[in-house]
């Protein structure tokens, strides 16, 4: 770090004290400084794949080489102007909104450096500068950091929808950068600017004191030291999307899709024992821990057992029923049309009229084995949302089922999107693998029959599968994700349909 000093008229990071900061403002570029990576290219094609699709990330890559040429031989400012053009040009306002809110979150969160923010996290006031239009960031800044002045390049519209021009003073980069924030601070400057680059300098030298990060790829700030948790977010791709994953992408998606009808086709049309093995020659790996009851015998009378599982996809019911070799009839809270057509075993929607789904369940139980996720909705971190608490009431043939999936392409769920499509998006990944792990069926002194209430029931089965899978309770509902994500209950409907309402949460 000594030769930094020799070369740069700013001291290193290292140097910034960190106590006594309460009272004090910190200005911080947010590309290459707050963030590990400096390249604006995933998270503009992170927004041109979940708001405009495959279509829109294509036009993104094509015009990628031009936005690199000027970027580097013309001006910073113009090689950003092009990307913004090519990922948000007649993009509805609300769709930006709808992803900056609900998607890009973890994917920020999983690139913040660690030494900015051991600097940054303690000041009283935060301002954070960046290149980037502002209402991509502002989610994310605001609801996760706790930032309390962002000063981001604005962008242009028209009637709700953006032009993919940006607004005066243009984009924010060096003396521009700074003119914005003189703008905003008058004569009261931040105590502490911390940059990354040269083009930071002018900003910089504006504060009392700065301090230069160095541009040596780091790890990232690890999950438990976030700021805030991630409980929830959506969006179709799992890994952030750099110029070559995003060509990847874009040349899979056809091929993927015809994968994904045939793995589709042999899980509805074939025999449920012979599913199992289709999948394997189709590439989809299903991995059975533990052991699994027997079917209950119908001739004696005997309930069904009621498997209760975690619940990572819609798909879960499915593969319960492929580790078992039989079709399972599922609970559901809210499945579309396509997914309930398609599907191999039978359905029943709640009708969240608790005294008419008790009835319905019993019924069923009647019929044989039933599979219930009593989570009412996937999560896809390592979390469990709360247990309802209705099935322990119905009986006390009771099997906790630990369901973890692996995907390295596409999330096979979504809150805003067509949930029709949700099957489809997890097949398409090359090589799925999903976890089925039966833990032993619930002791009777356990039941709700030996005296137990059905939320310590409830409660005991969330805490064995999250320890069985490690992962953390939480007391978060269905509602708390939808409302979150989606600005709605989570029920859906046959068809897809836009979200016009503002959304609020990850």
């Amino acid at each position: 770090m000594g030769q930094m000093d020799d070369y740069h008229p700013f001291p290193a990071i290292q140097k910034c004290s960190s106590n006594g900061r309460e009272n004090q403002t910190v200005a911080v570029d947010m590309d290459g400084t707050l963030l590990c990576d400096r390249s604006l290219f995933p998270y503009f094609a992170l927004v041109a794949f979940e708001a405009g699709g495959v279509i829109r990330l294509l036009f993104l890559l094509l015009l990628s080489p031009l936005a690199g040429f000027l970027y580097c031989f013309v001006s910073e400012a113009a090689g950003i102007q092009v990307l913004i053009f090519a990922t948000i040009s007649g993009m509805r306002v609300t769709d930006m909104e709808s992803v900056a809110r609900a998607v890009l979150p973890k994917f920020y969160a999983a690139d913040l450096h660690p030494e900015t923010w051991r600097v940054f996290s303690t000041f009283g006031r935060r301002c954070v500068l960046t290149a980037t239009p502002r209402i991509i960031v502002e989610p994310f800044l605001k609801d996760y950091l706790g930032v309390d002045i962002i000063i981001g390049t604005e962008i242009s519209t028209w009637h709700g929808r953006a032009t993919g021009l940006v607004s005066w003073p243009g984009v924010l980069v060096e003396d521009t950068k700074a003119d914005a924030m003189m703008e905003v601070f008058g004569e009261k400057m931040p105590e502490v600017g911390l940059g990354g680059l040269e083009t930071d300098y002018p900003f910089m030298k504006l504060c009392q004191e700065a301090y230069l990060i160095s541009q040596k790829r780091v790890a990232p700030l690890k999950r438990h030291q976030l700021p805030k948790p991630i409980v929830f977010h959506d969006g179709r791709l799992v890994q952030r999307p750099t110029p070559l994953t995003a060509l990847l992408i874009v040349l899979w998606i056809p091929v993927g899709f015809v994968l994904a009808c045939l793995r589709v086709a042999a899980g509805s049309l074939l025999p449920m024992p012979w599913v199992y093995y289709a999948f394997w020659a189709l590439g989809v790996r299903v991995i059975v821990k533990g052991t699994p009851p027997p079917p209950a015998q119908q001739s004696t009378n005997q309930s069904g057992v009621l498997f209760i599982c975690s619940h990572r996809t819609l798909l879960d019911p499915i593969f319960l029923s492929v580790a078992l070799g039989r079709p399972i009839a599922a609970v559901t809270y809210s499945v579309s049309r396509l997914s309930e057509f398609l599907s191999p075993i039978k359905t029943v929607q709640l009708s969240r009229d608790r005294s008419k789904d008790a009835a319905m369940i019993e019924e069923l139980l009647k019929e044989g084995d039933l599979v219930i996720c009593p989570e009412g909705t996937t999560c896809r971190e390592p979390f469990l949302l709360r247990f309802s608490s209705l099935f322990a009431e119905l009986t006390d043939q009771i099997v906790p089922v630990a369901m973890e999936n692996r995907m390295n392409m596409f999330h096979g769920t979504t809150a805003r999107g067509w949930k029709g499509m949700d099957p489809f998006y997890f097949f398409m990944n090359p090589s799925p693998i999903y976890e089925v792990t039966f833990l032993n069926k619930l002791p009777p002194e356990l039941t709700c029959t030996r005296g137990k209430s059905s939320h310590e029931v409830a409660n005991y089965i969330q805490r064995i599968i999250a320890s069985t899978l490690s992962y953390e309770c939480t007391t978060l509902t269905r509602k708390d994700k939808y409302r979150a994500l989606a600005g709605n209950d989570g029920i859906v409907d046959s068809k897809p349909k836009v979200v016009k309402r503002k959304i609020m949460g990850c």
